[in-house]
């Protein structure tokens, strides 16, 4: 049996997004998770949410903005459980518009939502997994698909 040696990343940190104004797509994002602006040409801005190594790039391509290409949605795992409140509050207010809300199992709450492109969003909670190397005592319930979620809109 051979031995893989795998490439040692920091994870999924990039993501790239067809958007029809730059400018306006960072600043629902700066509203919403509070992005920081490291780069932009006018036609290609980048974020950073802090305290992560996430980048998030907003590119000018109004003809594929917010058109789905295999990625259902993406998201961004909350620290805390309580701040879901604060991150509907915010959706909202930075004009986003909230298609889901409620808790996948007890403890992991979630919404999603539509970013001003029409990209669907998911801001949740995750209780510590494996990989997150916390202890855990007894079993986690499996966390249900979108389609058994219980919804409260």
């Amino acid at each position: 049996m051979a031995l893989h040696r795998h490439v040692r990343t920091h994870g999924l940190t990039h993501l790239a997004l067809a958007v029809r104004d730059p400018k306006r797509s960072y600043e629902f994002y700066h509203n919403v998770l509070g992005v920081e602006c490291v780069y932009d040409d006018g036609a290609f801005l980048q974020a950073q949410t802090p305290g992560s190594r996430d980048v998030i790039v907003f590119e000018r391509n109004p003809r594929a903005a917010g058109k789905q290409g295999g990625i259902a949605h993406f998201g961004f795992r909350l620290t805390r459980a309580g701040d879901i409140d604060l991150a509907r509050d915010a959706i909202r207010s930075a004009g986003g518009t909230i298609t889901d809300t409620g808790e996948f199992v007890p403890g992991e709450p979630y919404v999603f939502f539509r970013d001003l492109d029409g990209y669907e969003v998911e801001i949740w909670y995750e209780l510590p997994t494996t990989v997150d190397r916390a202890r855990r005592s007894g079993n986690r319930t499996k966390r249900k698909t979108r389609n058994q979620r219980v919804s409260r809109t």
